[in-house]
């Protein structure tokens, strides 16, 4: 019996597959299809929807697709999803988001929009600054205030005693303190 020659191994440390590509690289491929899945012939018409409409707009309003005639690429109908009563504010200057968004494709593209109503991703809630810190009680406000757990009430019972202690003589209804 005569042994069959096996072919040599390759080496270990050979590079496999070429350098690292960042996410950033990687992203308009993968998200291309579905993108053009749903309607967007390119994906930088929501990526880069701010641009187009400016700021304001763009925190009250979101592009879901853009749906062609059938066999062509132009005057399509854009549709939007608006946040809450924002809809007859953009309503009227629809006009003006088809100039924009027609000469960001560099071809009139969009011919309607059709807007509904319903939550913008994008758009972050409004938030409420949180209240400031309650400042220690003063010593000479004694140990009842000290004793109050509630930091937003001890900070009011403060505020009311430190009132108090400043104003000399019986309290003035009817006028106006200025």
């Amino acid at each position: 019996m005569s042994k069959v020659p096996r072919p040599p191994k390759p080496p270990t440390d050979a590079p496999r597959g070429g350098p690292a590509r960042t996410v950033s690289e990687l992203l308009p491929d993968i998200g291309g299809a579905a993108f053009r899945k749903f309607g967007f012939v390119q994906s930088s018409v929501v990526t880069r929807w701010a641009e187009i409409v400016g700021p304001r707009f763009a925190a009250v309003s979101a592009p879901e697709s853009i749906r062609f005639p059938r066999g062509r690429r132009e005057e399509g109908t854009l549709h939007l999803v608006v946040r809450g009563a924002h809809g007859p504010v953009l309503q009227h200057i629809v006009p003006e988001i088809i100039e924009r968004v027609n000469r960001f494709f560099g071809y009139p593209a969009v011919a309607r929009v059709a807007m509904r109503s319903g939550a913008v991703a994008g758009a972050a809630p409004a938030t409420q600054a949180a209240p400031p810190a309650p400042k220690p009680v003063p010593a000479e406000l004694g140990d009842s205030l000290r004793a109050v757990v509630d930091p937003e009430l001890r900070a009011v019972l403060a505020a009311l005693a430190a009132g108090v202690a400043t104003t000399s003589g019986p309290p003035r209804i009817g006028e106006r303190a200025e």
